[in-house]
């Protein structure tokens, strides 16, 4: 015959469970900057201790859309200064291209070579430490925070917002959806509309009466 016991069990104390980590939108207004924020962010760079280098870091970065590792990973054999051209060699599956060097950037890469020489620096790549070292991810990533807080910009800033910040000022500018893909590198353009989708170029003079 069974047994028509019960056993009392101790109540147990009930904890909340620990939630991941938020996605990133949940930490700032937008994942991109604007270029008025652009341009105050590289200002802040170039106050830093080796200014000329940290700027050009972020110029680059911005200009031609560069992952902190293809930044990283940047040669001088990538760059043809004579020709004012810059070979960008594009990670995760992305295409590679050749891009035009501004007047600015062109000056600034001079400059450093200049500076590399005096300091008796030799190195394969562009962007390289005290040391001499190639730039690592996180001492850029880093640099890039606190230019952010330094630049007083109304949330924390991460170094892929430039890339973002690049797709998106294109796009303001006119250039179209198949162009900015190539200009990134996208393999695939699904991921290219979302900075066409908020150009306000799309809707530019959609209000203004026909005469």
């Amino acid at each position: 015959m069974k047994s028509t016991q019960l056993t009392l069990v101790e109540q147990s104390e009930m904890r909340p469970v620990k939630q991941g980590r938020k996605p990133n939108e949940a930490y700032r207004v937008r994942e991109h900057l604007t270029e008025d924020e652009v341009d105050r962010l590289l200002a802040a760079l170039k106050a830093n201790r080796h200014g000329h280098r940290d700027w050009l870091i972020g110029l680059l970065i911005y200009r031609h859309g560069l992952r902190v590792s293809e930044a990283c990973d940047l040669r001088w054999d990538d760059i043809n200064l004579a020709k004012r051209t810059i070979i960008v060699r594009r990670l995760k599956g992305s295409d590679d291209s050749t891009h035009y060097l501004e007047r600015d950037e062109l000056a600034g890469l001079k400059a450093l070579q200049r500076r590399y020489t005096l300091n008796g620096i030799k190195s394969a790549y562009v962007f390289v430490n005290e040391r001499g070292h190639p730039f690592g991810r996180m001492g850029i990533g880093r640099m890039i925070e606190r230019a952010g807080e330094t630049a007083k910009l109304p949330f924390p800033v991460h170094v892929h917002m430039l890339r973002h910040s690049t797709g998106y000022a294109l796009a303001g500018r006119g250039m179209d959806t198949r162009r900015l893909q190539h200009f990134l590198g996208h393999a695939s353009i699904t991921n290219t509309v979302r900075y066409t989708a908020m150009s306000p170029e799309r809707v530019k003079d959609i209000w203004r009466s026909k005469r």
